[in-house]
Parts: C-alpha cells; structure tokens; sequence
C-alpha cells in the first residue's frame, strides 16, 4: 500500500515520509530531491499569518506566539522547506504585521528564509494603488532594505529580493508601483499569481500558479484536483514568456466550507493523491537544464480554504481508494 493511504503526520515526514511521484523517465521524485538538488528549485510554503485574529477561525495556536512560529520554522525546515510566503497587507491588518515580524525576526536566527505576499486592497475607493506605494515602501524600511532587522534572511533570487504579489480587484497601476520600486538599492521582482493586467505586464518579472481548478470548474464530489490548468500555465510560461520566472505550485487539495467567505468549492485530498499529482506535473514540466527557482506549497497552514499540510493529511482506510 502506497504511503499516501495513510495518515501522513506531520513530525514523521522528514525521518519516513517523503511526498513521492514520478516524472516522465519513471524516476522517483520527491520534496527531498529538490531541496537537496543545489541546481534545483527551492521548496517555499505560503503561510497564513492570522490565527489569533477575530476575523478568523480560531485554531489550537496564536500566530503571534513566538513559540508557535519558532515550531513551525523547525517543522519546515525539517521537511526541507526554504521560506514562508507569507500573506501581508502592510499597516491595513496590524496583527499580520506583527506575525510577519516576528517570522522574519526567527527566520534570521534560524537561518530559514521568508518572503511578502502582498494582497491587494479589495476596496474600490480609487486608493489601491496608493495603499501599495506606501505598504511596500514600509516593506523595504522594515523588512527589506539593507537597514531592516533581519533582511538578511529575506528570500532572494540572483541578489534581488522576491515579492509575491496576490491580486484582488485589479485596481492596482503597478507601473507606478514598479518604478517606485525601482528606485530601491535593489529593486525586487515582483511576481504575479497568473497572468497581469495586459497594460501591466511589463511591470512584473514573472508569474506563480495558485490552487485552481481546471476550465471546467469546481465539482461537486471534489474530484476536479486542477491538472489542465497547471498543465496550462506551465506550457503558457514556456511557450509565451520563456525570458519570465516560472513558479510552480503544488496543493493537497481545497475546502473553503470553514471560511466566512465560502463558495463551497471543494477538491478532494484523495487521500494524498491531489498533492502527489500536482508534484508529478511539476516534475513532469520542469526542464533539469532549465530549472524553475522556486516551488510553492500552497497552503503550510490554510485552514480555512482546507490546503493546510502543517498537520499532515486526511487517513483513507484500504477499503475506499482514492478518486483517480
């Protein structure tokens, strides 16, 4: 029986545990050969920095415990995950603000890596882009720039730091944003989930993939896990913006039914398939000549939208088999 029909805890991953698939030679391939392959892309997870907050569910920790997050940089790195993407709103959410902090703060002792993922104002007051100017200059001051704490374990790539970007509206000039940015003693790449606004294209450096199903939606029983549209963008940043970095994305699956924002899309962990799945396509598209520098784990510790891997994943008993 595969290693995938069983619980798969989270404190056993690094000693027995090694997420597996096979690429297209029929090679085994795992979590543990990328992060070990210096050639290789480096492994980073998207992390939620809110438990604690009100406007959220709660869970069994306090994002803004420093133990907790001192775990879970252990837990991380053990698995052979580089850095966190974690999701920042800059001053709009103070209390994410601190769990970024203080992330970045473990992460220079711990000698991990952490990375902003910069969610876009969802208000439509004409100020989007005004509320990024100033979030990513606060950014650069506290957390970025050569005089912020700890920026020495902020996630670079080829001496520049990494900016995650997660769009909302849409409202955003990221022109404006990327010469600002510019102007930075190292400007940032700045990478987009999917494709940009096409008169904002230019401003970007390249795209990552999100958990998304495939053209023809979410089912009803879950069993859509988003193989075309991952086979999608690979092909597109291949065949459409081969000079862009290409960063690809690997999910257990999705539940948003805990969340207050609920569409009730759901696409079912298959008892550890859907994240073996995505794996495979990942290896299955990424050139060894040509490697992609990063992939995402979407989600450590989601638990809302149900892509939390922190925990491990869902048991499945020998007598129900996974959905193909």
């Amino acid at each position: 029986m595969r290693l995938y029909q069983h619980l798969l805890l989270w404190p056993l991953i690094a000693a027995s545990f090694v997420p597996h698939s096979c690429d297209h030679r029929g090679r085994e391939y795992t979590f543990r050969d990328i992060s070990h392959d210096h050639q290789g892309p480096k492994i980073i997870a998207a992390f939620q920095p809110w438990f604690g907050d009100p406007d959220h569910i709660r869970i069994e920790y306090n994002s803004n415990d420093p133990a907790v997050i001192h775990r879970q940089i252990q837990e991380a790195k053990k698995l052979g995950i580089y850095a966190f993407a974690v999701d920042w709103y800059g001053d709009r959410h103070p209390f994410l603000d601190r769990t970024y902090a203080l992330i970045q703060q473990m992460a220079s002792q711990e000698h991990f890596h952490v990375a902003l993922m910069y969610d876009e104002t969802e208000e439509d007051d004409g100020h989007a882009t005004e509320d990024a100017l100033q979030a990513l200059q606060t950014a650069y001051k506290r957390y970025i720039g050569p005089e912020a704490p700890g920026h020495e374990s902020y996630l670079q790539f080829q001496g520049r730091p990494v900016l995650f970007v997660f769009p909302k509206r849409g409202n955003t000039d990221w022109n404006q944003v990327r010469q600002a940015v510019n102007g930075w003693a190292s400007p940032p790449i700045l990478l987009y989930k999917d494709d940009p606004p096409q008169q904002f294209s230019g401003a970007f450096d390249g795209q990552y993939a999100w958990v998304h199903p495939g053209p023809k939606g979410w089912t009803a029983n879950g069993s859509e896990w988003g193989e075309e549209y991952l086979e999608n963008f690979y092909k597109k940043m291949r065949s459409k913006h081969g000079d862009q970095i290409a960063v690809g994305t690997v999910w257990p699956g999705f539940d948003d039914s805990r969340a207050s924002w609920s569409l009730n899309r759901h696409m079912d962990q298959r008892c550890g398939k859907t994240l073996q799945d995505t794996l495979r396509v990942f290896a299955e598209n990424n050139d060894p000549e040509h490697p992609m520098p990063f992939v995402l784990i979407a989600t450590w510790n989601d638990y809302e939208e149900g892509t939390a891997i922190e925990n491990g994943l869902a048991r499945c008993s020998s007598s129900s088999p996974p959905n193909s």
